[in-house]
């Protein structure tokens, strides 16, 4: 097997370590082979892949799509460091409302697989990182929603002193709002 497939904390959020082969001249890794993550009984039909540029203090997020447009996402650094958040938003989850954080590296190549059904974010910890994530649906405006970044019931420490967030992420609902309207 090329990489090896940890379970975290939360219900169906993996981590993925993958075997890197280095060298002097550098390194060389699969990010992404259907055939063996088939066999390791990872099946994702991806549709659309996404990269993000970011400076330092970034945070983006918590974002999610609903109804027949859902995601998952198998997200991955190519340049950097983030502090990746998965937040478990299935009401029928024993996890539900509770997240995971992992620092996600160029360096460490580790990705993180989340099902559809969590709500998404991360924080750039690096001078630049550039972000890069498949998607299991197309992105679609009319079925993307979010959740405020700094909710107090969740509680995230996103590592960084001074974030610089959109205003859309800004102005996002609540945890609490966002349970009222599902």
């Amino acid at each position: 097997m090329d990489f090896e497939i940890n379970k975290t904390s939360i219900n169906d959020l993996l981590l993925i370590k993958p075997n890197v082969f280095e060298d002097g001249r550098g390194y060389f890794y699969e990010l992404f082979n259907s055939e063996k993550y088939i066999k390791a009984g990872l099946d994702f039909n991806f549709v659309q892949d996404n990269i993000s540029k970011s400076q330092k203090g970034t945070v983006r997020g918590l974002h999610f799509q609903v109804g027949e447009y859902s995601q998952g996402k198998l997200c991955q650094v190519i340049v950097g460091k983030v502090l990746d958040v998965a937040v478990d938003i299935r009401p029928e989850s024993k996890t539900f409302g509770k997240y995971y954080s992992v620092e996600l590296t160029a360096e460490n190549h580790y990705q993180l697989w989340m099902p559809s059904g969590f709500a998404h974010g991360f924080s750039v910890l690096s001078n630049e990182a550039i972000f890069l994530y498949k998607c299991t649906h197309f992105y679609n405006r009319e079925y993307e929603r979010s959740i405020k970044y700094d909710d107090p019931e969740l509680n995230i420490d996103w590592k960084v002193d001074s974030p610089i967030v959109s205003e859309k992420d800004k102005d996002a609902p609540t945890f609490k709002e966002y349970l009222q309207n599902i």
